[in-house]
């Protein structure tokens, strides 16, 4: 199954893409997920896995410089036992920095909320698939109470103005 392309998508591959959130947990946070809709990294192939963790790592250098961080939190919740709340494999991605980030006085706080984070996935993402770009809503990452919900348009705008970074870190073929 093809992953529906939405206005969210900044970043895009022929077996992975990258998406911004509904509501970050950090300026930047966004995801790298695999086009086809597999639970575990043990499923994917082995050109799926080099796309998806060559999306994580192209997609990471840009954010980083992007958002002004210092460094970045990588994580992927790999099963069910391991905080993962829908079985389709996704890395967050967080700019992290030394001052000014949410979670720099404690940078392991961030880990909690990313788990609390995981937890509304569930709807969303089911809600996503199979839609066509100009049906469907945007999908729902990071739903959790606590931090309130950017407008369709707020996410075009950061995915229109990532998608011209990307532009420029693309291979010439």
């Amino acid at each position: 199954m093809v992953a529906p392309v939405t206005r969210q998508v900044f970043y895009r591959e022929a077996l992975s893409y990258a998406i911004v959130n509904l509501k970050p947990i950090v300026p930047g946070h966004v995801l790298v997920i695999p086009t086809r809709v597999v639970p575990r990294l043990a499923d994917l192939s082995g050109p799926e896995l080099s796309s998806l963790i060559t999306s994580v790592q192209t997609v990471g250098n840009v954010i980083e410089k992007a958002y002004g961080g210092d460094a970045l939190t990588v994580a992927c919740q790999d099963g069910k036992a391991a905080g993962q709340s829908i079985p389709h494999v996704h890395f967050h991605i967080l700019p992290r920095k030394f001052r000014g980030d949410f979670f720099s006085q404690r940078m392991d706080d961030i880990y909690p909320a990313l788990e609390k984070s995981e937890a509304s996935l569930p709807r969303s993402f089911l809600e996503s698939r199979g839609a066509s770009d100009h049906q469907h809503e945007p999908l729902r990452v990071d739903a959790d109470e606590s931090r309130p919900p950017r407008t369709l348009e707020e996410m075009e705008k950061e995915a229109t103005w990532l998608r011209t970074l990307f532009a420029r870190h693309q291979p010439n073929e």
